[in-house]
């Protein structure tokens, strides 16, 4: 009997398609966990950011600093009186208590020249307040200078005397700026009230550094004339608060935009002959 001859097995021509299957499965568990990872990058991004912005809201910095201050539970359940997470220090971008930390620096201050110049706050004459640059004691022009003139009035020396002490117990610098209301001025001195408040900030300086011993190289000026109000030009009370120097106590975040100080150079010895 003859023998049946094998039929040659069918070759799969479509082995590659398993394989395929495989790369196709893998790239996509790839892109889904990129695509998972870059969602949670912007949701803590946006987190970061609202909390942010409502920190440096009006009348709610002493709030966040109470919550710092107060403590906070990190992932594993433990205390840690500054930053969320566990162990180490957080970058600032990213960790909004790192932020508001830096905003706490100048807490102290802030209760020391509240309740030293508590007469002087409470009749209108200054105001202080804690913003995302500094420490901001504001003069009103009423009660330092007079109308139209950048002299220092010398009632106001004590006054000067109890904000000096504050900023030398401190390393941080501190810019005078000079403000305006909307309302012009041309005198005999002073052109314009970009004049008026520039040269109100740079007697500021020098009463602070003549007779209060702080040194010049921890004072900047700058006169905002009316661009930067406090309040509304179109009332008289507006006017008055807008009339003012600000001493700005800088933090870290303030000092981020000012140049860096270099010492003096000291005047080269006469030559001998």
């Amino acid at each position: 009997m003859a023998r049946k001859k094998k039929h040659a097995g069918h070759e799969n021509h479509e082995r590659w398609l398993v394989s395929y299957a495989d790369f196709i499965t893998l790239m996509f568990a790839f892109f889904v966990v990129m695509f998972a990872s870059s969602q949670t990058d912007k949701g803590k991004a946006a987190q970061v950011s609202e909390s942010i912005r409502k920190a440096l809201e009006e009348n709610q910095v002493a709030s966040a600093i109470a919550g710092i201050l107060g403590g906070t539970v990190d992932d594993k359940g433990k205390g840690n009186a500054m930053l969320r997470g566990p162990g180490g220090a957080k970058p600032e971008a990213l960790y909004p208590e790192a932020r508001q930390q830096i905003l706490a620096e100048l807490l102290p201050s802030l209760q020391f020249l509240s309740k030293e110049l508590q007469a002087e706050i409470a009749g209108g004459k200054l105001q202080i307040k804690l913003q995302s640059r500094g420490l901001v004691v504001s003069l009103m022009e009423a009660a330092f200078f007079p109308s139209g003139e950048d002299a220092i009035d010398p009632r106001t020396y004590p006054t000067l005397e109890k904000i000096a002490s504050a900023i030398l117990a401190l390393p941080n610098p501190v810019r005078l700026e000079g403000h305006t209301d909307s309302v012009p001025i041309h005198n005999v001195r002073f052109a314009s009230n970009w004049e008026l408040s520039a040269a109100r900030a740079v007697a500021m300086l020098r009463l602070l550094n003549q007779r209060f011993q702080i040194p010049v190289e921890r004072m900047a000026i700058a006169g905002y004339a009316e661009t930067v109000p406090a309040d509304t030009n179109d009332t008289a009370e507006g006017r008055a608060r807008n009339r003012r120097v600000d001493l700005v106590i800088l933090n870290k975040i303030g000092m981020e935009v000012e140049p860096p100080v270099t010492a003096p150079a000291k005047p080269a010895a006469p030559a001998r002959h």
